[in-house]
C-alpha cells in the first residue's frame, strides 16, 4: 500500500538529513536501503523470535493434536480437534488484509506489539482449560493465539523490507526458518512437559512464560526506518488490492500457495499420532515430529542461500514436485526408518517451498510500498488452504485410522499446484 506521499516518507526517515531533497520514485527508494547494519540485523533478529514464537508455536501442534486424541479431548475425534490447529494456522495469514494496511500506513508497533501481548494470554488462558472442553481449548489455543500470531505474522517479514533490498530472499528464508527452529524446541519442550510428570496445566504456563519473555525481547529489537502518515485508507490502497488477485503473475502464484498449503500441514499434524499408531516406541515417536521441524528449518534456512545459484520460481516449483513424491510416500510409512527418512526430505523440501513465498511475493511486486497490503491478502488468501486441510485429512482417516485417504488428498493438492 502506497503511503499518502512518497515525499512524506523520506522526511520522515530517521536516517534523512534534514537538508536532503526528497525523492519521488520507489526505485530511488530502494537506493536508499541500507541492506545491512545492526539495526537492521536487530530486525532480523527481532523477526526471527517472533516467527519461534508465533508460527513456531502453531508448528508443534502435532503434539497438542495427539494429546488432545488419545486422552485430554479422547471424546472428539481427529477431524475436530484438528480443526483448532487449522484454524490457528489460518488466522496466522488470514490477519493479512488487516496487518498489511495497518503496517504500510504505520502503525507497525501498535499491531507487533499487541499481538505479542494477545500470545502471551491465550496460551497462558489455555492452561486453565479444563480435560474435555472443547470450546475452551477451540476459544483460547484455535482463535486466540491464532490472531495472535496473525498480528506478528504479515509485519515480522514486511517491515524487512525497510531494511534490505538485494539481500531480502536471503533474510525472510532466515527469518521464516525460526519458524521451524520454533517447531522443534516447542515439540520438545511440550513432550515433556504435557506427556511427563508436570501435565498439561502446569506445562502449557511454563511453555507461556518462555513465550513471553522472547516476545519480549522481540519488540525491543525491531525498530522502524521511517514512519508513515496515518491518514484515511489511499485510494490507490484498493488498486493494490486488485492488482494482487487480478495480474496473472500474482492470481497464479496465490492460487498454487493455496493448494500447496491445502496439504502442507498434514505431516506437521499428524506425523506423531501415525507413529504412535504404527507401534513405535513412545520415544520415538515423540520425536517424530522434531525431525520434520528440524529438517524444515534447515530447508527455510538454507532457501535463501540457494536462491543465488537457482531462481526463486525454480526452486519453489522443485520443491513442490518433491512435496507431491513424499506426501504420496506416507501411505507406505511403517517403520521406524521410513519415518525418519520421508520426514527429513519433507521438512527439508517443504521448508524450503514455505520459505519462497515471501520473497516470491516481493519479486512480482513492483512497487515497494504496496508490499504490505499485497503480502496480507496473498497470505489471507493462501491460509485458506491451511484452514480446510487438516480437517479433511482428518474426516478422512476416520475413527478407523485409514492412512492411505489423507495421504493421497494431499499428494494430488500438491501435484495440482
Amino acid at each position: 500500500m502506497a503511503p499518502p506521499s512518497v515525499s512524506k516518507v523520506l522526511v520522515n526517515r530517521k536516517d534523512t538529513p534534514s537538508h536532503s531533497s526528497p525523492l519521488t520514485s520507489p526505485v530511488s527508494l530502494e537506493r536508499r536501503i541500507p541492506d545491512g547494519g545492526l539495526e537492521a540485523w536487530c530486525a532480523v533478529l527481532g523477526s526471527f523470535i517472533a516467527q519461534f514464537c508465533g508460527f513456531g508455536y502453531a508448528s508443534a501442534f502435532g503434539v497438542y493434536q495427539e494429546y488432545y486424541t488419545r486422552d485430554f479431548l479422547s471424546h472428539e475425534s481427529s477431524s475436530a480437534i484438528s480443526w483448532i490447529g487449522s484454524l490457528s494456522a489460518f488466522l496466522v495469514t488470514a490477519m493479512g488484509p488487516i496487518c498489511g494496511p495497518l503496517h504500510d500506513r504505520g502503525y507497525f508497533y501498535l499491531v507487533f506489539v499487541g499481538g505479542a501481548l494477545l500470545q502471551s494470554f491465550s496460551l497462558f488462558m489455555l492452561s486453565l482449560a479444563q480435560p474435555g472442553s472443547y470450546y475452551q481449548v477451540f476459544l483460547t489455543q484455535g482463535i486466540g493465539s491464532g490472531i495472535a500470531q496473525g498480528l506478528m505474522y504479515v509485519p515480522s517479514f514486511a517491515v524487512l523490507s525497510q531494511h534490505f533490498c538485494k539481500r531480502r530472499a536471503l533474510v525472510m528464508s532466515i527469518v521464516a526458518s525460526g519458524a521451524s527452529l520454533g517447531g522443534i524446541v516447542h515439540t520438545i519442550m511440550l513432550n515433556k512437559l504435557i506427556n511427563g510428570p508436570v501435565g498439561f496445566a502446569t506445562g502449557v504456563r511454563i511453555s507461556a512464560g518462555l513465550v513471553t519473555g522472547l516476545l519480549f525481547t522481540s519488540c525491543l529489537l525491531i525498530r522502524t526506518r521511517y514512519e508513515t502518515g496515518h491518514d484515511s485508507l489511499p485510494a490507490n490502497t484498493w488498486k493494490a488490492a486488485i492488482r494482487c488477485v487480478t495480474e496473472v503473475p500474482s492470481l497464479l502464484m496465490v492460487t498454487a500457495f493455496l493448494l500447496f498449503q491445502t496439504a502442507y500441514l498434514y505431516p506437521f499434524f499428524y506425523f506423531q499420532l501415525d507413529s504412535v499408531r504404527h507401534g513405535l516406541s513412545t520415544s520415538f515417536s515423540f520425536y517424530s515430529l522434531v525431525i520434520v521441524n528440524a529438517a524444515s528449518f534447515c530447508g527455510r534456512f538454507s532457501a535463501g542461500f540457494i536462491t543465488h545459484f537457482i531462481s526463486v520460481v525454480d526452486l519453489t516449483i522443485l520443491s513442490t514436485l518433491a512435496c507431491t513424491v513424499l506426501l504420496g510416500g506416507m501411505i507406505w510409512l511403517g517403520s521406524m526408518e521410513s519415518f525418519i527418512v520421508l520426514g527429513l526430505l519433507y521438512g527439508l523440501l517443504s521448508g524450503m517451498n514455505i520459505a519462497m513465498m515471501a520473497p516470491f511475493m516481493a519479486l512480482i511486486t513492483t512497487d515497494p510500498s504496496e508490499l504490505g497490503v499485497r503480502m496480507g491478502i496473498s497470505f489471507a488468501i493462501t491460509g485458506v488452504g491451511c484452514l480446510v486441510g487438516s480437517p479433511i485429512s482428518g474426516a478422512l482417516l476416520t475413527k478407523q485410522y485409514i492412512w492411505w485417504a489423507p495421504a493421497l488428498f494431499c499428494a494430488v493438492s500438491c501435484n495440482i499446484h
